[in-house]
């Protein structure tokens, strides 16, 4: 089976899942519910929760845990995006070829959404699992939180809003960007492993090395989709960075540097690959199809 389509078939199935988490929910406020459900169920990549499931099958991990570990990813993932298209931060409309929550429902509701959504990762990741170490799971918790907070996203989107307008040079921006998209993919791959089988942690670090070249060519690859994209194709507005005087890898490269420069990191995450002794393929596939996107 080809990445697209396994890609697509983790995209069903894990709305399928997402969905039924929320249907099962007690709605104390409905319309926090159904905003939460616009926020996450409808549309994405799923390439987060698509690494945590692909690793940590290779890792052997409990399969409960990892979908649960998988749909924490992804609850963090919308939070993130709800608040980031807030008037007070991006002013985004377009979200996934849609309105953004703040559009579809209200401002506050989505910060509330966002609020909640963001607390539901925890919850999930903290239900006991019988077939994993308390030690490994209590190291899932905190490698999500500290990805999340003012050490990984938020820090990242706080060095972003400060660059907006700046000139900055690659280091500075490489620090934006390992911050605000890197540090998830990160933890997307942190949570495979460590859900997987003592003898998989050996391989921790190069399965981090793999996301964190991977994460930061997922970045500079969105910089320059967002000269050469269609706000169609995109499902947000085509030359938003641009418009909002935004910090980018082409602003800063060129075209194609930042082209070269994905390439580069492409080499890097295979290279990583090459050091693990499981059957790497998919993952291999995985980070041809995402830094030749369109979209």
């Amino acid at each position: 089976m080809s990445v697209d389509a396994l890609l697509r078939q983790t995209r069903t199935e894990l709305n399928d899942y997402l969905a039924a988490l929320l249907q099962q929910r007690h709605a104390e406020a409905p319309r926090l519910k159904q905003a939460m459900h616009y926020a996450l169920v409808l549309g994405g990549k799923r390439i987060r929760p698509f690494l945590t499931l692909q690793i940590g099958q290779l890792c052997g991990a409990s399969q409960p845990l990892l979908w649960r570990a998988a749909a924490a990813l992804e609850c963090i993932h919308a939070y993130s995006l709800v608040h980031d298209d807030l008037p007070a931060m991006d002013n985004d409309v377009l979200r996934r070829g849609q309105p953004t929550c703040h559009i579809a429902f209200d401002e506050a509701t989505a910060i509330l959404a966002g609020d909640a959504l963001q607390t539901l990762a925890f919850e999930l990741l903290s239900h006991a699992d019988a077939d994993t170490a308390a030690a490994n799971q209590l190291a899932m918790i905190q490698r999500l939180a500290l990805a999340s907070g003012d050490l990984g996203m938020c820090g990242g989107q706080a060095l972003d809003l400060a660059a907006t307008g700046q000139q900055l040079n690659e280091q500075q921006l490489q620090q934006v960007h390992h911050n605000k998209t890197g540090a998830l993919i990160r933890a997307a791959a942190q949570l495979g492993v460590l859900a997987g089988n003592a003898a998989a942690q050996q391989y921790y670090s190069h399965f981090d090395q793999f996301a964190e070249a991977l994460g930061l060519a997922f970045q500079v690859q969105d910089d320059i989709l967002d000269v050469t994209g269609t706000t169609e194709a995109l499902g947000k507005t085509q030359g938003s960075d641009a418009a909002a005087a935004k910090a980018t890898y082409v602003q800063l490269l060129g075209l194609a540097g930042a082209q070269a420069k994905v390439r580069e990191l492409h080499q890097k995450a295979l290279h990583a690959l090459a050091r693990i002794p499981y059957n790497t393929e998919v993952l291999e596939q995985l980070a041809e199809y995402l830094l030749t996107r369109d979209h």
